[in-house]
């Protein structure tokens, strides 16, 4: 199984907007059998789209809701400290940081939706670190 995971922000806003495999695999951080890593660049980004009402409109929780499953997700996350930017120069530098998280707390996997971002254009490989959506995570683990 892959253990410790980098989720990145579009997986947990599809888990609170009731997506499938988003939102088992935060369900599964939630109950302890993934560690998630956190960062203060990534809990910055968490936090920004979650104060994106017009995101929620159609979603299924109430913003206390909401709440209660960041703190639930967050109470699992392993802090991670970076101390060296390794900056793989991706096409949108504002998921660099997602990269850094990963090898700075020895990530298996970086969870995202937009696998593509990741793998295309990084001037950096890091051949360990495994890009997956959702359901590639999972079907990897089964």
């Amino acid at each position: 199984m892959v253990r410790v995971v980098v989720v990145d922000t579009n997986v947990f806003v599809s888990a609170l907007l009731g997506k499938g495999a988003a939102n088992r695999v935060v369900a599964e951080c939630v109950a302890g059998d993934r560690e998630p890593l956190m960062a203060a660049a990534l809990l910055a980004e968490y936090e920004t789209v979650l104060s994106r009402a017009a995101l929620w409109t159609r979603g299924r929780l109430t913003a206390s809701e909401r709440d209660e499953v960041f703190d639930s997700f967050l109470a699992r996350c392993r802090w991670t400290r970076i101390f060296y930017a390794w900056r793989p120069n991706l096409r949108d530098e504002a998921d660099n940081h997602v990269v850094e998280l990963a090898v700075a707390g020895t990530a298996e996997a970086i969870v995202t939706a937009n696998v593509r971002d990741f793998k295309v254009a990084a001037e950096l490989r890091f051949p360990k670190l495994a890009v997956l959506t959702p359901a590639q995570l999972l079907r990897r683990d089964k």
